[in-house]
């Protein structure tokens, strides 16, 4: 078996994301590996400049607080954290971010926010699992609890 020694986790400020960070902390640790926090802001189909300029911006203010945030919780304190916010369709985002980076094993949450999109697409963790070069895990929404 290869060494872990590079995590990503896919992050959308979901429950479950949320609850899948938790897991994904604890993973890294037991391997001494890096956690990749990789958010993605997805770009409606149809809409004005203006419109997509303001959802990337909120996106931004969100991301960045909670990327800011990281810094000062003692929780990740200790922890090689790499943080970054891309723009597209999260499932190609992820994949391609995982790729480029040499992850060694992904980690999802199972539902994100978008009901809608995932009876359109499928869903994200879906796609990911089917096209990933490496290993992931999903995690359910309350099927984690860290300890």
């Amino acid at each position: 078996m290869a060494a872990i020694k590079q995590v990503l986790i896919a992050y959308d400020d979901s429950d479950c994301a949320k609850q899948a960070l938790g897991f994904a902390c604890e993973f890294v640790r037991r391997f001494d590996a890096r956690l990749h926090i990789v958010s993605v802001c997805q770009l409606p189909q149809f809409g004005s400049g203006t419109a997509t300029e303001m959802i990337i911006e909120n996106a931004r203010g969100i991301y960045g607080k909670f990327f800011d945030g990281l810094k000062d919780n003692p929780a990740y304190r200790d922890m090689d954290l790499v943080k970054q916010m891309e723009i597209g369709n999260p499932a190609e985002m992820i994949l391609h971010y995982a790729e480029s980076h040499k992850i060694d094993h992904i980690i999802v949450g199972h539902r994100g926010f978008s009901n809608i999109e995932r009876w359109l697409m499928g869903s994200v963790a879906r796609q990911i699992i089917d096209n990933a070069g490496c290993p992931v895990t999903v995690i359910r929404e309350s099927s984690y609890s860290a300890q």
